[in-house]
């Protein structure tokens, strides 16, 4: 969907950062916050991500006249698994959502490599300026694994571990873990022609 994108201003990384990780945390401090049965916090932070998740999409698009690829996915998955939450009462749904979005991006990412087509670069907006062809297949290759790293780490946590541990897994391990290497990849991406931009470094949103 997009209303004259042409005519809006970018979105700054503030503004990106807090599309991309303002749901999830949401979702986070909901929980923490709702008293009672984990029951009752879980629902309670899933309808929150919900909300949380259409607010993100409808501001891009007031903002920028667009929704990014990558946010039609997270959005959508989000109110289908979520959905699914709220009507059965159980937690594997919302916590499958990530093992979900993780290994269909990393099979995007590998079917784009096999076929030529630029799917990394259609995810991030494109945003690695002077970035080479090889680099950006380099850099999808990094993504693809690292996508398929955290599809697997997140079946093991949540089958192997409580609710409450998973949780702080995903706010204090996937997401730093993203971040981290995301800039660890800028020295390789330098070698490829990357013009690094203090407030431009593109981070997947978390799943």
């Amino acid at each position: 969907m997009s209303i004259s994108p042409s005519a809006r201003p970018p979105l700054g990384a503030g503004q990106r950062l807090a599309i991309d990780i303002g749901p999830i945390a949401i979702f986070f401090l909901v929980n923490y916050l709702t008293p009672g049965l984990d029951l009752v916090k879980l629902l309670a932070g899933t309808a929150a991500f919900m909300i949380a998740s259409i607010a993100a999409m409808i501001y891009s698009l007031i903002r920028t006249g667009r929704i990014s690829p990558m946010l039609w996915l997270t959005g959508t998955l989000v109110l289908v698994f979520g959905g699914l939450t709220l009507y059965f009462h159980n937690k594997d749904f919302i916590q499958i959502k990530p093992t979900v979005i993780y290994a269909m991006l990393s099979a995007i990412l590998v079917f784009g490599l096999a076929t030529g087509r630029p799917f990394l670069s259609l995810f991030l907006e494109a945003a690695y300026p002077g970035l080479s062809d090889a680099g950006w297949r380099r850099l999808t290759i990094n993504w693809a694994v690292f996508f398929a790293f955290l599809a697997v780490l997140n079946e093991i946590v949540r089958h192997e571990f409580s609710y409450g541990f998973w949780l702080g897994f995903k706010l204090w391990g996937v997401i730093p873990l993203t971040v981290l290497f995301a800039f660890a990849n800028i020295p390789m991406l330098m070698k490829y022609g990357f013009s690094v931009q203090d407030d431009d470094v593109p981070i997947p949103p978390e799943g």
